[in-house]
């Protein structure tokens, strides 16, 4: 199957895709490119295949959710380039607002 420059224009248009002229020669020969390698995944023989929505494992990468001992707010602020009452120290980003 091979489509045409005036199929691409309608495609492209019902697509809301504006391609310009100078570009359309290259946008139909892709589109038979790929049509073609499509035609050729239909040719397979698929009979044996079992049907699957992912290739490749696929496993849960979440630990489990374990409670576990808290930081004290002396290691959380560790780190903190700067303090201020027991909290991080940071540059202001909103003009105003009272505080």
């Amino acid at each position: 199957m091979k489509v045409s420059a005036q199929e691409v224009q309608y495609i492209a248009r019902l697509a809301r895709l504006e391609i310009p002229e100078e570009n359309l020669e290259l946008f139909v020969r892709q589109f038979n490119d790929i049509l073609g390698y499509a035609g050729m995944l239909g040719k397979l023989d698929t009979e044996n295949v079992e049907p699957t929505a992912q290739v490749l494992p696929y496993g849960n990468v979440m630990r489990e959710d374990v409670a576990g001992t808290p930081l004290t707010q002396e290691e959380a602020l560790a780190n903190a380039p700067e303090r201020f009452r027991g909290g991080y120290l940071v540059a202001r980003v909103m003009e105003g607002g009272g505080a």
